[in-house]
């Protein structure tokens, strides 16, 4: 359900142990929110948004998904078309699975595809690049063609085409090979940067994201 007009969306940003929490927490307020850092369940299955944050490995994000049963939650929150955004690895456990270092882990399935490493030569992507998003886009409606962004990650997914075949509007961008650097379908979004921490262009972002609330 959306938001009444005249009041602030409550978001969750679901605490499974690994996130920049306090951040995101930060960033959604100054955009507009009423934000509840918590590990509670039945917070994140009611409020108006659920924030998956996410940094470090993919496997350990898993573990920590898994180890508070989250994942049913954020599953049944996208098929009752609730709102979710995942950020950086929090975007990344939101598929089918994710590789690191030989090793596959599974993944929440919400999306099509898997995360590997960026083939590229100077690992990690770190810093400010700008994204290319698809005619369409909610999450960058409004922003400039050249907003950038801030990314910290060696993994990403990569099959822009499959998504956008699963019905996604895909945003990508290339450091060295292109990424996918988020997605949009239906009341499921992510990024793999960190609105958090991209300064105006990323509070833009995150009040798109409320809007949709």
């Amino acid at each position: 359900m959306a938001a009444a007009a005249g009041r602030r969306p409550t978001v969750v940003v679901l605490d499974y142990g690994s996130g920049n929490l306090r951040s995101a927490e930060r960033a959604l307020e100054r955009a507009g929110a009423e934000v509840t850092v918590t590990a509670d369940l039945a917070a994140a299955a009611t409020a108006d948004g659920l924030v998956v944050p996410g940094v470090g490995a993919y496997a350990a994000c898993m573990a920590g998904i898994d180890e508070l049963r989250a994942g049913p939650v954020i599953a049944d929150r996208v098929a009752a078309g609730r709102p979710v955004l995942g950020i950086c690895v929090g975007m990344q456990i939101l598929f089918e699975y994710g590789e690191e270092h030989g090793v596959v882990s599974k993944g929440l399935g919400l999306l099509p595809g898997g995360v590997t490493r960026l083939a590229a030569r100077r690992i990690p992507h770190m810093g400010w690049n700008t994204v290319r998003p698809p005619a369409g886009s909610g999450l960058f409606a409004g922003l400039p063609a050249d907003s950038r962004f801030y990314f910290v990650h060696s993994y990403a997914a990569g099959d822009a085409a499959g998504l956008a075949d699963a019905g996604a509007l895909v945003t990508t961008c290339t450091h060295e090979t292109p990424f996918v650097a988020a997605v949009e379908r239906g009341p499921l979004s992510a990024a793999q940067f960190h609105p958090e921490k991209s300064g105006d262009t990323g509070a833009g972002l995150l009040r798109n994201w409320l809007g949709t609330l």
